[in-house]
């Protein structure tokens, strides 16, 4: 294909990604890993509402062009047409301030089978912040703008490009240029976590502040503190958006992606709402997670207590659960506990 005919694929894609409303995976630092990517996207596939796609954690940049074996860490999925078993495609996000390296890291991603490319400036930890990583160069449009513009230059022209951002660093007095720097960098499209990174993910987000973003000619995806059918609506109608990404929600209440287009508790249907995974069917999938692959089953064990601290906000069977082995080191033992806990 020449340019203009990888241009045009590359619309046609963002077209058809965006024909209806998304509904996405956030990527989430040390929670959604590739096994619980592959768990989230399975349920919701069962669920009859796939997610439309994923994004991976982010793959730090920081001195040189990655191995692919560090890819293929963070995104396993690349050995596998950049897809979950269940079929949901991953985009595989990067993080990191030099623009040059940036681009020459994601265009290496492309070899490997990136279907697209995410860059996160969203990031609030320290520890990444400290080394001009994801939200701190919010504070620094300019070199957004270089590192959007050299990844897009870097990439075939097929593969879309997208950001990932929050409203500032410490306030949101920089939206404006933040607003222009994605506007002139050729983004495909924009994802906007409606908090600055001072504020963290302390309640509330503030969607209507979203709302100036779509002056932008591309795609806008809103997302923070989206928890049940009610605050989606709510998301949606003061950001001005229907595109959703969907986070910590989405691993308290794994059926979260079906539900926010059905409105599953004022349901006046007799009928038991299919949109709804009920905790003894979330049984089998907790158990396949803690089968799942690990460096080592204290890794695993750590992992699978993390979860089930989020599901207790979702289940009122998890906290039982949680009560019962919350000390508990041996995976045969946890499995046990979970499988009585639908026969009490």
């Amino acid at each position: 294909m020449n340019n203009s005919q990888q241009l045009q694929t590359r619309q046609n894609t963002i077209n058809q990604l965006f024909a209806a409303p998304v509904r996405l995976l956030a990527p989430m630092e040390g929670l959604t890993d590739p096994l619980m990517r592959q768990i989230l996207t399975q349920i919701a596939s069962d669920l009859g509402r796939p997610y439309d796609w994923s994004v991976s954690e982010f793959i730090r940049i920081t001195q040189h062009v990655l191995p692919a074996h560090v890819f293929y860490k963070y995104v396993p999925e690349l050995h596998h047409d950049a897809k979950t078993a269940s079929g949901t495609p991953i985009h595989v996000q990067i993080l990191g301030s030099e623009a040059q390296l940036m681009a020459e890291n994601a265009a290496y991603a492309c070899e490997l089978g990136a279907p697209a490319i995410d860059i996160n400036f969203g990031c609030p930890a320290k520890t990444v912040n400290s080394h001009r990583g994801g939200s701190v160069l919010l504070d620094e449009p300019e070199t957004m703008y270089q590192i959007i513009s050299a990844v897009r230059q870097a990439v075939p022209a097929h593969i879309p490009v997208s950001a990932k951002i929050r409203l500032g660093y410490t306030d949101t007095s920089r939206m404006d240029d933040i607003r222009g720097a994605i506007n002139d960098s050729g983004a495909d499209w924009l994802t906007i976590h409606a908090r600055t990174k001072t504020q963290g993910y302390k309640p509330p987000a503030y969607w209507d502040k979203i709302q100036s973003f779509n002056a932008l000619d591309i795609p806008v995806i809103a997302n923070g503190e989206i928890w049940n059918f009610e605050h989606a609506q709510n998301c949606m109608t003061q950001a001005g958006t229907p595109h959703l990404m969907l986070g910590r929600g989405a691993v308290t209440r794994p059926d979260l992606v079906a539900q926010v287009d059905n409105d599953t508790e004022n349901s006046t249907d007799s009928v038991e709402n299919t949109a709804t995974l009920l905790w003894q069917d979330l049984i089998a999938h907790q158990i396949k997670f803690l089968e799942g692959e690990a460096k080592n089953d204290v890794v695993l064990v750590g992992r699978y207590k993390q979860w089930l601290g989020m599901l207790t906000k979702g289940y009122v069977e998890a906290q039982t659960v949680w009560e019962g082995i919350k000390r508990e080191k041996n995976k045969a033992v946890i499995i046990s506990a979970l499988q009585a806990s639908i026969q009490d």
